[in-house]
């Protein structure tokens, strides 16, 4: 079983190394993701929204206090939202969209390996002063998610919901 877990820590550092994700700092800037229809998979809280059938934009505001403002947001299924994520803080903040669950097992991992690269739909990582945006389509109606994973913003509340009727 020890010899399994270094294995494992192994194979995630070589991971991390070689850029399988996507978070991004000053010297490693995040990637611009690019809608592709023929990529979008679905997830327990939607997918991926197409930019030109966005229904709605909601401006959200990162600040170093561990807040979004709104922390709450009221959608309609079916709905494809752009979130323009603005960070008002100091330090790189981000918006991440999930489910409870996702959120606390990816908030371990960015503990474990805060550097770790990733730029998956659903998130927008933001440099101080700086904009993100996130389109999203909520298909299923629901309470999610959506939380700054930058390890302990999520532990401080920096945590926001999504209820989409």
């Amino acid at each position: 079983m020890k010899k399994l877990h270094i294995v494992t820590i192994a194979a995630l550092a070589a991971l991390n190394s070689a850029g399988a994700y996507a978070h991004g700092d000053e010297s490693h800037p995040m990637k611009a993701h690019v809608f592709d229809a023929s990529k979008v998979e679905e997830r327990a809280f939607g997918r991926e929204g197409d930019p030109k059938k966005v229904t709605r934009t909601i401006k959200v505001d990162m600040s170093d206090t561990m807040r979004f403002t709104p922390d709450l947001v009221t959608i309609k299924r079916g709905e494809t939202v752009k979130f323009i994520a603005t960070n008002n803080g100091a330090v790189m903040h981000e918006m991440v969209l999930g489910t409870v669950e996702e959120l606390k097992e990816h908030a371990e991992m960015m503990r474990k390996f805060p550097n770790m690269e990733h730029a998956d739909a659903n998130m927008a990582h933001v440099k101080p002063g700086a904009k993100g945006d996130i389109v999203w389509q909520f298909t299923k109606a629901g309470e999610y998610q959506f939380a700054c994973l930058m390890p302990a913003h999520f532990e401080a509340g920096m945590v926001g919901k999504v209820v989409v009727k």
